[in-house]
């Protein structure tokens, strides 16, 4: 199934996909001249979102939990770029120790686990799943469905550290491969490990990364593709400001907030005259840090952010794992005009696309029949659409439209290929190494 686009937006995508389809041996070859400098992260997934004047990732996810979600006829992608990732990284690795999430009552993330589990196992590893979840005091059995209503069995166990290697009981792992956050903090189970790779490394946890920090390497990513290909940057890019302490409860800091977004609306609005566009600009408030779609509210008018309810300052104080944000990141809001049909009707679309190591593996569409195109789909409600990556998206069709579904989900995977190239870059920027911190001593628990 591939959306529904408004056409009459559309010229402008249309010019922009044909550009990346005439100079995809270009941009093919400097992928690969940049992944020789900058390694690129284990896994990852970008939430883009095809306002179709522009096509621009919104948040890239270093800790996917979506894997169930993935068309059953990606998996063998997934398999062999697993298998690409295992020998670059670590080639003498057999047994992975795998770290979840904390919330095993949630039975989607559960089938997402189980899923990464089997693609693990089918790259040739043998693979374990430990919790950091305290209530995990012995082997625990979890049973669910898959999407497709196929029954799976998880064991979780709780974990052991010894010295400064961690495993489970009667199993010392080689890896040990977190789909947790952190975003409580790093605990210090996992920290000061020797000998033992951890993939996403801890300073990529939402204890310490920032969300800003990551727009800001994607803006320099996006100014040197921009460059190569002869476009304006902001076509592929959002504009977006940091603000910082903050405390919505006290209401704190809330004109510098009316201020950051004032800005952002007024350079979105200059882009829109420089480009024809006739649309109202909005943006995106939401926490610097953080992930499943906490913390965020669109915002229309600086006024929006001043004398917030009750109910607003609660959303915006506290996230996941009850982490209170103090720091948000003003992002340009990015339409989406894409729709899928769904039993009730038209549903609002967007994509977001899975990787791991450096190749696109597949992803979904997230689709939310009460949202609208100005508004966050990551929130209760949404549903999940596979992506027909199958079709074919890691080359162009040559001879093909421009439009048509193989090269507009090629020009996905180009977009997030650059998201993943900045999380790269903002990882190396950001490690503790680069800053004289110990990795040990860097992102402890708050």
């Amino acid at each position: 199934m591939f959306p529904q686009v408004q056409q009459s937006l559309c010229g402008r995508l249309i010019d922009l996909e044909k550009r990346v389809l005439d100079h995809s041996t270009e941009i093919e070859h400097w992928f690969r001249s940049q992944w020789r400098s900058h390694s690129p992260p284990f896994y990852g997934s970008v939430d883009l979102r095809n306002a179709c004047f522009k096509l621009a990732p919104v948040d890239t996810n270093l800790f996917p939990g979506g894997f169930n979600n993935l068309s059953e006829s990606a998996l063998p992608v997934a398999v062999q770029a697993l298998m690409v990732s295992v020998e670059t990284h670590c080639p003498d690795i057999a047994r992975v120790l795998l770290i979840p999430e904390n919330h095993t009552r949630n039975s989607f993330y559960l089938a997402n686990i189980a899923r990464l589990r089997d693609l693990l196992q089918q790259a040739g590893l043998e693979v374990r799943i430990g919790s950091l979840n305290p209530e995990i005091t012995e082997p625990t059995e979890f049973a669910g469905q898959t999407n497709l209503g196929d029954a799976f069995n998880l064991l979780v166990e709780p974990l052991v550290r010894q010295n400064d290697r961690l495993g489970l009981k009667n199993f010392e792992p080689c890896l040990v491969l977190l789909n947790n956050d952190l975003s409580a903090g790093v605990p210090p189970i996992l920290q000061g490990l020797v000998g033992q790779k951890v993939f996403p490394p801890l300073h990529a946890g939402w204890a310490s990364r920032r969300k800003s920090e990551h727009f800001a390497a994607y803006n320099s990513v996006a100014e040197e593709f921009a460059q190569r290909l002869q476009i304006d940057p902001w076509l592929i890019n959002p504009i977006f400001r940091q603000c910082r302490g903050l405390d919505f409860q006290a209401r704190l800091g809330e004109q510098a907030l009316a201020d950051a977004v004032s800005e952002v609306l007024s350079k979105t609005q200059l882009k829109y005259k420089e480009h024809g566009i006739n649309q109202q600009p909005f943006v995106i408030v939401k926490a610097d840090a953080g992930t499943y779609g906490m913390g965020i509210m669109t915002v229309k008018d600086p006024s929006d952010v001043l004398g917030l309810n009750r109910k607003q300052r609660n959303k915006m104080a506290v996230g996941k794992e009850g982490l209170v944000f103090s720091d948000v990141i003003v992002q340009e809001g990015v339409h989406s005009f894409e729709t899928v049909d769904q039993p009730e009707g038209s549903a609002v679309a967007e994509p977001v696309v899975y990787m791991i190591d450096r190749f696109v593996v597949g992803g979904f569409y997230r689709v939310h029949v009460e949202r609208g195109p100005d508004e966050n789909l990551n929130a209760p409600g949404a549903r999940f659409v596979p992506l027909p990556f199958e079709e074919g998206c890691q080359q162009p069709v040559v001879g093909a439209e421009p439009d048509a579904t193989p090269n507009r989900l090629y020009l996905y995977g180009v977009v997030s290929r650059l998201a993943l190239l900045a999380a790269s870059r903002e990882l190396k920027a950001t490690h503790p190494a680069s800053q004289g911190l110990s990795p040990s001593l860097s992102v402890l628990t708050p």
